[in-house]
């Protein structure tokens, strides 16, 4: 009801809000002819093309950091990937290395034993060849004392000839 009202009021000639409505279509009346809402028009049309150019490049650069997000993705994918490879590699390097070190280390051991069996059976065969040297000096030294006791008695010529045969039986 109070819509009606309110258009009676406004379309009612001997209130002030008719004149108001009339003089304000009159001044409208006179934009239009005069081009002004053309001009208005034509701002809205050029601020809306501005504003679709605006959301195309926005949506153009959105794909464009949608496919840079999928490429870096990819990348790190890769990248992941090719870690994974070099670990693996390198765990791989170290246990060859690791069972080349000791190999190595069980060849120097071997080396280092033999070697000290080697020296054990010199110092064995100097130690017999000692006992040896000290043997035949300790009979070649009885020796000469027994038949130095018996040159006295039975004459020099023996006793050169034993102590050569005793000497060349121990040499």
């Amino acid at each position: 009801m109070y819509f009606v009202e309110l258009i009676h009021e406004v379309f009612d000639p001997t209130g002030p809000e008719f004149y108001i409505l009339l003089a304000t279509l009159i001044v409208l009346g006179f934009g239009w002819k005069a081009g002004a809402f053309s001009g208005i028009g034509k701002a809205l049309d050029a601020r809306g093309e501005t504003i679709r150019k605006e959301l195309e490049q926005a949506r153009a650069l959105r794909e464009e950091a949608q496919k840079l997000l999928a490429e870096y993705q990819k990348k790190q994918k890769e990248a992941e990937a090719e870690a994974g490879a070099i670990i693996a590699a390198a765990k791989v390097e170290a246990e060859r290395f690791k069972a080349e070190q000791i190999a190595k280390v069980q060849d120097f051991v071997a080396r280092r034993t033999k070697l000290a069996e080697q020296k054990i059976a010199q110092a064995e065969a100097s130690a017999v060849s000692e006992v040896r040297s000290a043997a035949a000096d300790t009979a070649i030294t009885a020796a000469t004392s027994i038949l130095s006791q018996q040159v006295q008695h039975d004459g020099a010529g023996i006793m050169g000839a034993a102590l050569n045969e005793v000497k060349a039986k121990l040499n």
